[in-house]
């Protein structure tokens, strides 16, 4: 089987028409109506108008030589309020969105869950509510029904730990709220959505792989200090073993559960939950974006820097993937997201000279080579994002396409780093390094 080469988008960033066809609010629609919540006031309302663009944007896909495209559902969408039968309007976009793929050779990657939860189902309690997670597997069953004769490889959730963390401890994503024992109830809910959709899905008895994707960057003590390693263990408990211990092992690590309940947190965990979120995964996607160094006080950024503010850490992603191939064995694995938000300065012709971005892409595509040579079972690798979109709580301030998007036209403009993924690709291709 050949390497996967992709890119990646999620529904809310980049549809817009929040209110056609019979779609609900989801809790992102709500969160940026809350005053001071998002940059500049900034809503998806618009967004990149993908919802219209559509066949334009699947022909953009096929110039850029990718094999797979993978995005997300929206749930209000498909299904409005979250209840109920499929919204035949809504799920008709994705029929022909996976058609329009299919067409011009380019699989369909689906995403059911990538942060747009139905406004009412937030209002009966969320994530931290049990219901959540089966009401999760109803709808996941709905849109596979009717897809999965055409899509080969279907992803539950994207990035719980930021639903969670985000969302119900910090308050900087939707649904806005701080609430840390909330959070953590919410991550179990989270897995045990994954596992009752993963189980309904397979038993449908279709020829399809089934897998989450995670967000997941390592740790690294500031200094050789007790305090600074444990700020380490602490870090790499909730952010990589919280999620892949359950998932691959069947259990929550002892040391973060004893770290959880000194916060006054408990994981709701009832008798058959870790056997249904273990269940044998088809493929991990790993999210990376850049590793962490920590001290005692916080993180500490040193070196070259995003657009964001974030660390260049490309040495960190061939070590996590070798890291998850070592204590995770036998998990096929596909970096699902990489990308990074640079300042872009348009010329006239709106073409953008995107060499930081480059260079970033490049790093990381060497990485993971790296790591496959090393023995990583890594399958594929997606870049982030395909358009410059509505970055959440950022607004639309961050760009991290490929694509330019001009927002007041909407004219999509190929980046530079457009043209160098689009060439690599054709040259890792002719040159067959990336089969298995």
């Amino acid at each position: 089987m050949s390497f996967r080469w992709g890119v990646a988008t999620s529904a809310y960033q980049i549809e817009g028409s929040t209110t056609a066809d019979g779609r609900t609010p989801s809790i992102w629609d709500t969160f940026c109506r809350t005053p001071g919540a998002v940059a500049n006031g900034d809503t998806g309302e618009a967004a990149c108008d993908h919802y219209r663009r559509m066949p334009e944007d699947v022909a953009l896909l096929a110039e850029l030589g990718v094999d797979t495209y993978r995005f997300s559902i929206s749930w209000p969408r498909v299904q409005p309020r979250g209840l109920g039968p499929v919204n035949p309007r809504g799920i008709a976009f994705y029929d022909r969105l996976v058609d329009e793929l299919l067409a011009r050779g380019i699989d369909p990657w689906i995403t059911l869950y990538h942060w747009d939860l139905p406004q009412e189902l937030e209002d009966a309690g969320g994530w931290p509510h049990r219901d959540t997670a089966y009401r999760f597997a109803d709808y996941a069953t709905l849109v596979f029904d009717r897809l999965a004769d055409r899509v080969p490889v279907w992803t539950t959730l994207n990035e719980p730990w930021c639903t969670a963390v985000y969302g119900y401890a910090d308050g900087i994503h939707a649904p806005g709220r701080r609430d840390f024992p909330a959070a953590v109830r919410a991550v179990h809910h989270l897995l045990l959505g994954h596992g009752l959709a993963a189980g309904l899905m397979r038993g449908r008895g279709r020829d399809v792989q089934i897998g989450i994707t995670l967000n997941l960057g390592q740790a690294r003590p500031a200094t050789d200090s007790p305090a600074d390693r444990d700020a380490t263990r602490r870090a790499d408990g909730l952010g990589v073993r919280m999620f892949l211990d359950p998932l691959v092992h069947g259990r929550y690590p002892d040391d973060v559960v004893a770290d959880l309940a000194g916060r006054g947190a408990v994981l709701p965990v009832r008798e058959g939950d870790l056997e249904l979120i273990s269940a044998p995964l088809d493929v991990l996607g790993v999210n990376y974006y850049f590793d962490a160094t920590l001290s005692a006080g916080g993180e500490v950024r040193t070196g070259p820097l995003t657009g964001m503010g974030w660390p260049i850490t490309p040495e960190g992603c061939a070590d996590l993937l070798l890291r998850i191939g070592r204590d995770y064995p036998g998990l096929p694995m596909v970096v699902t997201e990489n990308g990074a938000a640079f300042d872009d300065v348009a010329g006239d012709d709106g073409f953008v000279h995107d060499e930081d971005r480059v260079a970033f892409l490049a790093a990381h595509v060497a990485a993971v080579r790296l790591a496959r040579e090393k023995g990583a079972d890594v399958r594929g690798y997606f870049a982030w994002s395909f358009l410059d979109n509505f970055e959440w709580g950022h607004g639309y301030g961050p760009r991290f396409g490929l694509v330019r998007v001009d927002y007041p036209t909407q004219r999509r403009i190929p980046k530079q780093s457009a043209i160098w993924y689009r060439e690599t690709i054709k040259s890792y291709r002719d040159g067959s390094p990336w089969t298995y």
